[in-house]
């Protein structure tokens, strides 16, 4: 096996790659060998007895297979788990989504005439003091203080399918 270092450089920086993406063909390495100089071995390069290895990239495929498990409900077990469950849903993310959800229902309740501007600047304080822990127990709250009409508020509830 003849010592080809010299082809390979040459062809790296023709090519505009590292050495070792350099490949030579093994059937016609004599060729290989006569070519010293750049021009040598460009004509070698065209005529494809040196080329250009493709980049190797990591396989998405055993992750995919993994991601339909996943979705399936598999792999999702305790042993899977790693951290607390407030590291892998914050508890601020958490108040983010449950606030959002409140509000946004206090806001279509207001918008539809159910509650007054005042009562909604209240209830809106008292979520914001965190006094409901979701949307269900907000409207409990409305039907037990009876903040809003009856009849208004399950008109309501029933077009939103609450």
């Amino acid at each position: 096996m003849s010592d080809l270092k010299l082809q390979r450089r040459l062809a790296a920086s023709i090519l505009k790659c590292g050495v070792n993406r350099v490949w030579i063909d093994p059937d016609r390495i004599d060729e290989v060998e006569s070519a010293i100089t750049r021009e040598d071995v460009k004509k070698l390069i065209k005529e494809g007895v040196i080329r250009k290895k493709q980049v190797k990239g990591t396989s998405r495929g055993r992750w995919r297979a993994k991601f339909k498990k996943r979705l399936k409900g598999r792999k999702r077990g305790p042993g899977s788990i790693k951290g607390k469950r407030t590291a892998r849903m914050p508890r601020k993310v958490q108040w983010m989504m449950r606030i959002r959800a409140i509000r946004r229902l206090l806001r279509e309740l207001r918008d539809a005439g159910v509650i007054d501007r005042h009562t909604y600047r209240v209830l809106y304080m008292r979520a914001k003091g965190g006094m409901f822990k979701d949307r269900s127990h907000l409207i409990l709250h409305i039907k037990s203080e009876e903040l809003a009409p009856p009849e208004k508020l399950e008109e309501f509830l029933r077009q939103r399918g609450l």
